[in-house]
């Protein structure tokens, strides 16, 4: 029987803070146009669930997907320009 107490101290040897670090905090705020974007066309799409689509509701959710469109080509012109985002993400 393998003991497990004596691998504890190898598993738990960095504890974990639970907070992101710094390098993640700046990809996150270099994402935040699209992550709001993004929020945006869901709030759009949303309001037509549980009723047919105006054509108000159709424009705003056209506005919103070219929205999250524009603010994805920007963040990939943004990273593809040498401008990598810290972190990784993106």
């Amino acid at each position: 029987m393998n003991v497990i107490a004596a691998l504890q101290a190898v598993v738990t040897a960095t504890p974990f803070d639970g907070e992101p670090s710094d390098a993640e905090l700046d990809a996150i705020q270099a994402e935040m146009p699209l992550i709001l974007a993004e929020v945006d066309l869901l709030d759009a799409q949303i309001m037509t669930i549980d009723r047919p689509a105006s054509e108000l509701d159709t424009r705003r959710v056209r506005r919103a997907r070219n929205r999250v469109l524009a603010a994805r080509r920007d963040l990939t012109n943004r990273t593809a320009g040498g401008l990598s985002v810290p972190g990784g993400a993106a």
